[in-house]
């Protein structure tokens, strides 16, 4: 009878186990934390083709990536609900500026990478789970959500789709809206995975540090922690674009950096959580 409910029991905790790594299961791990989604583990083929439109020199050469195992990804940027939480709770120095375009559940925006890296501390302490920044492999892999057109709605991009500089088009786009300011997350269109606005309304923070020739020099896999010059200590990836970007910036393959310290209107992120070891 003891071994029996012994088998029961570690029949129980195996389901729990399997449930959490679900690919698609939708989870909060506390009332003030962002709402997650559970990205099933894969490969790609990771950076733009040569001959797509607008193609930068640092997003190639496209290689074969790979996410071993699941991970959880935010359904949507953190707001500012959820920032100013952390600021009230944590006593930290920095209450970011919304430009007077309202707080709430817009974007939280005005951050830094050390911000960023410091709010998942924060959340992985009160929670007791691993959060992060994603990495620039698993950022791109949820965004194009097994597609491999420039972003993940297909060939072109409208502002129905994603907040950025409507004045311009991408490959046989048409003009749209240009809002000037952030709009509040879950707004647009999500992605085959339920991930909201990874085109446009702000850029996002990654963990990596930056290269240009990144892709060159670590093809086999492309770690935060690689790269040990001091320049590329200071410099970390942004995805996505943002409000103001022009559409080719918004692309899946599409990359920017920026220095650690600099906190801008058009910086926010989204947070990454393991989900299994």
């Amino acid at each position: 009878m003891k071994n029996s409910e012994q088998g029961e029991e570690e029949a129980a905790r195996r389901k729990v186990e399997e449930d959490a790594t679900s690919p698609g299961r939708v989870f909060r791990d506390a009332a003030f934390a962002p709402e997650m989604v559970v990205i099933p583990a894969g490969e790609f083929l990771m950076g733009s083709p040569e001959d797509e439109e607008n193609r930068r020199e640092h997003e190639g050469p496209q290689h074969r990536a790979v996410i071993l195992v699941p991970f959880a990804l935010g359904k949507c940027a953190v707001t500012f609900d959820e920032f100013d939480h952390f600021v009230r709770e944590n006593g930290y120095g920095h209450k970011p500026d919304d430009k007077d375009w309202g707080r709430g559940r817009r974007p939280a925006i005005d951050l830094s990478w050390r911000d960023a890296v410091a709010y998942c501390r924060w959340l992985s302490e009160e929670t007791g789970h691993d959060y992060r920044l994603p990495t620039e492999a698993e950022w791109e892999y949820a965004c194009r959500a097994g597609t491999t057109t420039p972003f993940h709605f297909g060939e072109t991009i409208s502002t129905d789709q994603a907040n950025y500089d409507g004045g311009f088009i991408y490959g046989n786009g048409q003009k749209g809206k240009f809002r000037h300011q952030t709009m509040e997350v879950g707004q647009f269109p999500a992605n085959a995975f339920g991930l909201h606005e990874m085109h446009g309304n702000v850029w996002e923070w990654c963990a990596d540090r930056y290269e240009k020739d990144a892709y060159e020099k670590y093809i086999d896999g492309f770690y935060p922690d690689k790269v040990g010059d001091k320049k590329s200590r200071r410099v970390r990836v942004l995805r996505g674009g943002s409000w103001h970007s022009l559409p080719w910036n918004l692309r899946s393959a599409g990359r920017n950096a920026n220095y650690t310290v600099l906190q801008d209107s058009s910086f926010g992120f989204r947070i990454a959580r393991t989900v299994s070891q």
